[in-house]
């Protein structure tokens, strides 16, 4: 289990579970399942896995509560699942600080393309080679923007002085608006570059991740061009 990627995949249908848990025990990884939220959260805290799978509906402790447990404590990379595409499920998801969720039905395979584009983004050796680095952080140094300090060679950013916690998916969405501040970066762009999907996905993944990022560094920081997408004001 040392060298393979460790996902704690949360799910109360034990079919989806059992058989979900073989395609990703096929694929590679070491998978850790449970079927609530509470024993969800006490494998988190004892195997500290690489990744969580969690379903947004699952007893004793809901997924997006669960979800927020988790980011209290971690950065680790998070995907809901959900059952609808249309859901508030998934907003609430990803405003509890998920990086990406997928919808029931799905197909493994999607489901591990989708896994492994999120490990690309966080750096762990099963889910690929490390993806290319925002364009700010291959140019190196520190970036200014008022009070806002982005060190894209430490990744730290602080602002007035003191330091924000970002987590990485977010961490890559800043360092994209740094790349080009004043430059209109269109959802369908932030999609392909942050979550590195090169297929058509879900723009309220980056709507939710942009104003979380805006709590955090500023609301007035990220301009909203309506019908095109958000640049950083240079």
């Amino acid at each position: 289990m040392a060298d393979q990627t460790h996902v704690l995949f949360v799910e109360d249908d034990d079919v989806i579970r059992e058989a979900t848990q073989l395609a990703l025990e096929r694929d590679g990884f070491a998978v850790t399942a449970m079927p609530d939220g509470l024993s969800g959260l006490e494998a988190f805290r004892a195997d500290r896995p690489d990744i969580a799978l969690l379903d947004v509906m699952v007893p004793g402790l809901d997924g997006v509560s669960l979800c927020r447990r988790i980011r209290d404590e971690s950065t680790v990379p998070v995907i809901m699942l959900s059952a609808r595409a249309d859901s508030i499920d998934v907003v609430l998801g990803l405003e509890a600080g998920a990086d990406d969720y997928v919808t029931k039905p799905f197909d493994g395979a999607v489901l591990v393309a989708r896994i492994r584009a999120v490990l690309r983004r966080f750096g762990h050796a099963n889910g690929g080679d490390r993806a290319d680095d925002a364009g700010a952080a291959a140019a190196g140094g520190m970036l200014t923007f008022g009070d806002l300090e982005v060190d894209t060679e430490g990744m730290e950013v602080r602002r007035a002085g003191q330091p924000v916690a970002l987590t990485p998916t977010e961490m890559r969405l800043l360092l994209e608006f740094s790349s080009a501040p004043g430059t209109v970066l269109s959802r369908d762009k932030l999609l392909e570059r942050v979550w590195d999907y090169g297929w058509g996905g879900d723009t309220r993944v980056v709507d939710v991740h942009v104003q979380r990022l805006r709590t955090k560094i500023g609301q007035d920081r990220i301009e909203t061009v309506r019908g095109f997408g958000y640049k950083l004001k240079a």
